[in-house]
């Protein structure tokens, strides 16, 4: 099979579109459909957010780059890695609820104190509400031990979700450090811009205090990017009713 290439960018390809395919929509480039890294099709749920994919790749050039692409690497995941692994993901999404970024607070300053609980309360007030979990705060370094009802609950929430959705999860999980801002997140609870905002809490303290270095600078980029993208990919699922 034969793939027209688009002179201007370079790539291998000319045109894309999605078109409707066995189980949802899929993203065609040329008279070929998009596979993920495993090899079979890339089919999405709902065909927004196969549009989301399509636009991403009309955007490249001549080399894919990855870093331009985080809707097709989370339904990459959510179709090659979570079918394989789900029990493994639950359970390394239950283990950030053990050690929960936002039970762990401060006792000084009180400047900090202040901005922990009036960011970080609220999220955990509603995690008890939206799903009868709720989670020990300490001032404590060492972990706190959590309830096992509450881990199972959340257990039971996070095992819930289909294979997209809990990719999505797994990403704003991973890039806040928090269970709970990604189930938020998650959940619609509260966007990007207030997940960041709760996982960078205490960072965002210091830098104000002491300035930032360029590590930082990239580190906080780099999580700003996984949540946004969680995000967008997660708004998009919910947008096609999927």
């Amino acid at each position: 099979m034969t793939t027209r290439s688009d002179q201007k960018t370079g790539r291998p390809y000319k045109d894309v579109t999605v078109a409707a395919a066995d189980g949802g929509f899929c993203v065609r480039l040329d008279d070929r459909p998009l596979k993920t890294p495993a090899g079979p099709p890339m089919v999405v749920p709902s065909r927004i957010l196969a549009e989301g994919i399509a636009a991403e790749w009309r955007e490249q050039g001549a080399r894919p780059d990855m870093d331009r692409l985080p809707l097709t690497r989370i339904a990459a995941t959510a179709l090659d890695r979570i079918p394989p692994k789900r029990k493994e993901i639950v359970a390394e999404l239950i283990a950030y609820a053990e050690t929960e970024l936002v039970c762990h607070r401060v006792e000084d300053p009180p400047a900090l104190v202040q901005r922990q609980t009036e960011t970080w309360q609220p999220l955990l007030d509603w995690l008890t509400s939206r799903y009868d979990a709720a989670l020990t705060v300490t001032r404590n370094v060492l972990p706190c031990a959590q309830s096992p009802t509450s881990l199972a609950a959340l257990e039971r929430a996070i095992d819930s979700l289909d294979a997209f959705r809990l990719a999505g999860l797994s990403v704003a999980v991973s890039a806040a450090g928090s269970l709970v801002v990604g189930l938020a997140l998650a959940d619609g609870r509260i966007d990007a811009a207030a997940a960041f905002d709760a996982a960078e809490l205490e960072a965002t303290f210091q830098i104000e205090q002491w300035g930032e270095d360029m590590v930082a600078t990239k580190r906080r980029a780099g999580v700003r990017a996984d949540l946004e993208a969680a995000a967008r990919f997660l708004d998009l699922l919910r947008d096609g009713r999927a």
